[in-house]
């Protein structure tokens, strides 16, 4: 093999190794950096215990109408789980009241996504049981959530917790937004909920919130979040 001027065999091969190994390299690099200092935060944590031990006692008074409601409109589990990623990409399972008919995920593919980039959002999503429209509007579905943050696999603020189908197309730059536990609440809570549909837009709002963190910005997005959800404002 022969090379170009100046070049060495050495410096060749580091470059198609470069090459080769990319997204393993940065996965590593990801994993091995500087923790942000709102992930080793005790009092961010002690926040977070608190208030997810005051949201489970709701869920748990919440759950048993919304067990009647499904039993009327559409029979099957009260709770819903799916895979998500948390800090540094890590595997979780996330939580929720059921909105969705049973199997809603084997249906994906028949319902278009109207976001931009890797999200999904569909305003009219076909899959949505009457009842789970009413919980989603008025964030009740999020509720068992609470117990995702008890664990310390999220966090009561933070970023929107990505599906690994999602994170796999990542590139570089959205990885940054996984440098933080996600969170029940976040700028994207805060500043359009359901009507932000860019990806681009929710990366630049979570290196955003990366950079603007304290424990009284926390407080303040959760505040700011109680006004929003009882305003239904770009709820669903």
């Amino acid at each position: 093999m022969k090379f170009p001027m100046g070049a060495s065999s050495k410096s060749s091969l580091s470059e198609m190794l470069s090459l080769f190994f990319q997204e393993f390299t940065y996965r590593v690099g990801v994993s091995k950096q500087q923790h942000h200092r709102s992930v080793t935060s005790k009092v961010k944590r002690s926040i977070d215990i608190l208030g997810s031990l005051l949201g489970l006692a709701i869920a748990a008074v919440v759950a048993v109408p919304v067990a009647v409601a499904m039993l009327l409109d559409d029979r099957g589990p009260l709770l819903y789980s799916q895979v998500r990623c948390s800090f540094q990409g890590r595997h979780f399972r996330m939580w929720k009241f059921r909105s969705m008919v049973v199997d809603a995920e084997k249906l994906k593919h028949l319902v278009s996504n109207q976001a931009n980039g890797h999200i999904f959002k569909n305003e009219n999503d076909p899959r949505i049981t009457r009842v789970g429209r009413f919980l989603r509007c008025t964030s009740l579905d999020e509720l068992p959530q609470f117990w995702n943050v008890l664990v310390g696999d999220m966090s009561l603020v933070g970023t929107r917790p990505p599906t690994p189908d999602e994170v796999a197309a990542y590139d570089a730059v959205h990885w940054q937004r996984l440098n933080v536990k996600p969170g029940m609440t976040g700028e994207w809570q805060v500043h359009g909920r359901s009507g932000v549909k860019d990806f681009d837009e929710i990366v630049q709002m979570d290196l955003a919130y990366q950079g603007k963190w304290s424990v009284v910005y926390d407080i303040t997005l959760i505040c700011k979040t109680i006004g929003v959800v009882f305003s239904k404002n770009g709820a669903c």
